[in-house]
């Protein structure tokens, strides 16, 4: 730092700075990251000490064994693996997700299926997985305390409404009998197709606001033999619900959602406590009674339904909720309705973060099994004491089930890295010669600390100094070079005394707003990873940046509180490509199965992910994709907002014959089709073009040599409209 002072008053530096003054502004070696330390002074070692760093040193820089278990793993060549059956998952049946990248994004020509990134992974035998832990815990808390029902779960399609998702729940539920819970017509729609093929016995509860549609629509199917529950969510509903019966002359099964007094305080706790959106309260509960009673429905009441928010921090705080309504189930006994189910909503967390604490949204304090025997434990210490059967107890545990088997992949594209110059760049006369008074006497100050080695004082006057220097810029009286030359000097300031932070900016091929909308709309973390590249130290800190138009599209808070995340340099960038990933830097954003997909939107026109299913099987690479399907398309996402892609194209043909010629006609075509038919993403210049089309009832893709061919063949008809309507 006293160098600074050096070049103006010729001043002999102290030892240490000599180097410095001649122009070599590099520092001493930073401190590498540590599998202790992420903080942002956790700079990296030089590629050479590369042996020195191994795949377990990055699983536990970015937590991967405390959120990741017990299916995600670092395998030896530094890329990440799915144990599709958890901790029954054999070493052979591994699955490697940079193999599963590969061989979707490869071209057809090379044995690959042609899709483009961002991709959502979707993990069939890992949801297959979690539902049965889920049952397993249950079970195992139901025979230890000797509780005398058992468990029956419904899976809330709104967490996620993917066909294949609730198809898979409700075949793979159905010797359990699993069931479903839906909060709208559409979901209930749904629900009521996909139980035709589950267990008779298995619950299609209906939550939600309902009009006289929704109580219908759930009336006829108990009339179809679905085992159907409306749960009254307001008061009011319960007129609907005893006029509807009755003029369909259907018997229905009710339920009541009570708004207990337990609070959950963290964010996912706003539907809780007795200002909650949802529920009845116990005055509105007893009104519900005489109702039915007057009614001669009070033998239908049969389910009493409550939830106090997601992601339940403790099992104290689960204990309390599920005791308080435990003891309304047995009142309601008391007062005649005939109880059946006790429904205890949703609430079982997961840990994002890999902390398990239970003092944040991001974590929970228990695991699947501590939950179970917590739930047991209440109902079951209330029902004793008051002499009550023992209810079934449900729970909608969709966060819990879902959120593991779907990840997000996406490619860093390029990187934008902050510049110090170096001492000997920073022409100092040029910049004095422009200063005003007050930035020369900041100068002085900030020589002067520097010879005293005050660190503070330096920032201090350096900032002063800047801030002086954009006035007087704004005032026109100082050149857009001197400012850019005072700016490298007062980064270089911070660099040498230590308190510059390089993180920098990693572009990344990906929509926030559309892929991980929580991020945006209520700062919910989650953990993302590179998936190769392990077995390497991470050389940088870095920042995601989207491809939107958009200032909150970045993500600048990771797991662990951190605000940049441990990444390796781009091939290109200085750095090496590693794990089979030909170059490209790929990473994964895990556990967002639940919710993302449903509330990602088009913002900029990016469309949603391409989406594969892979299964583990017992080929050379231990997977096989069941199914895929390319993201929406340029016209998918434009016809989403009203526009009409076929006559959009028309008009640009048109326009391209009037000011273009015919002699270019017909490639400009061409080039307009794909691009109506290309993701909006961008697209790596080795990737094949994305085109699509229907193929028995499947999907196919064409790489641009057969694309081309295809618009030759056709080139000479007069109404050509070469975009392929998926």
């Amino acid at each position: 730092m006293p160098a600074l002072a050096c070049c103006v008053d010729a001043a002999v530096a102290p030892p240490g700075y000599a180097a410095f003054i001649a122009g070599d502004s590099s520092l001493p070696a930073a401190v590498p990251f540590s599998p202790s330390t992420t903080n942002a002074a956790a700079a990296a070692e030089p590629n050479t000490n590369l042996t020195h760093w191994s795949p377990a040193h990055s699983s536990a820089l970015y937590r991967i064994d405390g959120w990741g278990a017990p299916y995600f793993s670092v395998n030896n060549s530094g890329n990440i693996t799915v144990r599709p059956h958890g901790t029954d998952t054999l070493p052979h049946q591994e699955i490697d997700l940079v193999k599963i990248v590969k061989k979707v994004s490869d071209p057809k020509s090379v044995g690959g299926l042609g899709l483009q990134l961002p991709l959502i992974v979707r993990l069939p035998d890992v949801l297959k997985n979690r539902l049965e832990s889920l049952q397993s815990a249950f079970e195992l808390a139901i025979q230890a305390q000797g509780y005398e029902s058992h468990y029956q779960g419904v899976y809330p399609v709104k967490c996620n409404q993917d066909r294949f998702v609730v198809e898979d729940i409700v075949r793979v539920g159905s010797s359990f009998r699993f069931g479903l819970e839906a909060g709208s017509k559409p979901e209930l729609l749904l629900a009521m197709t996909c139980l035709c093929k589950g267990s008779p016995e298995a619950l299609l509860v209906c939550n939600g606001f309902k009009d006289a549609e929704y109580i219908s629509l759930a009336l006829l199917a108990r009339k179809l033999a679905l085992n159907t529950i409306i749960v009254l969510e307001q008061e009011e509903e319960v007129n609907l619900v005893i006029e509807m019966s009755k003029k369909l002359s259907i018997r229905p099964v009710i339920g009541i959602r009570a708004k207990l007094r337990t609070k959950h305080s963290g964010h996912f706790g706003s539907t809780s406590g007795e200002k909650g959106k949802f529920g009845l309260t116990t005055t509105q509960i007893l009104r519900v009674v005489r109702k039915l009673q007057d009614s001669g429905m009070l033998d239908c009441l049969q389910l009493l339904h409550f939830h106090i928010g997601s992601q339940i921090p403790s099992t104290a705080l689960l204990q309390d909720g599920v005791g308080e309504a435990a003891q309304i189930y047995s009142e309601l006994v008391r007062l005649g309705a005939h109880m059946k189910v006790l429904d205890i909503g949703g609430g079982l967390g997961i840990d994002y973060d890999g902390s398990k604490s239970g003092n944040s949204d991001l974590s929970v304090s228990y695991g699947l099994q501590e939950y179970a025997s917590a739930v047991v434990n209440a109902v079951r210490f209330v029902c004793d004491r008051k002499s009550i059967k023992h209810p079934i107890i449900c729970s909608e545990s969709g966060r819990a089930i879902v959120s593991h088997h779907s990840i997000l992949i996406f490619e860093a594209m390029s990187v934008t890295a902050p510049t110090t110059p170096s001492m000997s760049e920073i022409n100092l006369p040029f910049i004095m010669d422009g200063l005003s008074e007050d930035a020369r006497s900041d100068y002085c100050n900030l020589s002067d600390a520097a010879m005293r080695h005050e660190n503070e004082t330096c920032l201090h006057y350096a900032d002063q100094l800047k801030q002086r220097c954009v006035e007087q810029f704004k005032e026109g009286t100082l050149g857009m070079e001197q400012l850019a030359a005072v700016d490298g000097l007062c980064e270089l300031v911070s660099k040498v005394i230590g308190a510059y932070e390089p993180v920098q900016t990693y572009h990344v091929n990906l929509s926030i707003f559309t892929s991980i909308p929580d991020f945006w709309s209520i700062g919910q973390i989650f953990p993302i990873v590179p998936i190769h590249r392990l077995d390497e130290r991470p050389e940088v800190r870095g920042i995601l940046s989207d491809l939107t138009c958009d200032s909150d599209g970045k993500i600048n808070k990771f797991i662990g509180g951190e605000s940049s995340l441990p990444l390796h340099e781009l091939e290109g960038e200085g750095g090496v490509s590693g794990g089979g990933a030909n170059g490209r830097y790929y990473l994964g954003m895990f556990l967002g199965g639940a919710y993302e997909e449903a509330l990602g939107g088009v913002h900029n026109l990016f469309g949603g992910p391409s989406v594969v299913r892979v299964s583990q099987s017992d080929g050379p690479h231990s997977f096989a994709v069941t199914r895929a399907v390319p993201g929406p398309s340029c016209g998918d996402v434009l016809r989403v907002m009203q526009h009409e892609p076929e006559l959009m194209f028309e008009t640009l043909k048109h326009r391209a014959e009037e000011f273009c010629g015919q002699d270019h006609n017909a490639a400009l075509a061409s080039s307009l089709a794909r691009s109506f038919h290309n993701m909006p993403y961008l697209a790596a210049m080795s990737s094949s073009c994305s085109l699509t089309a229907m193929n028995n009832n499947g999907f196919y893709y064409c790489n641009e040599e057969e694309y081309n061919a295809a618009v030759e063949s056709v080139a000479g008809e007069e109404e050509q409209w070469s975009y392929c309507c998926a």
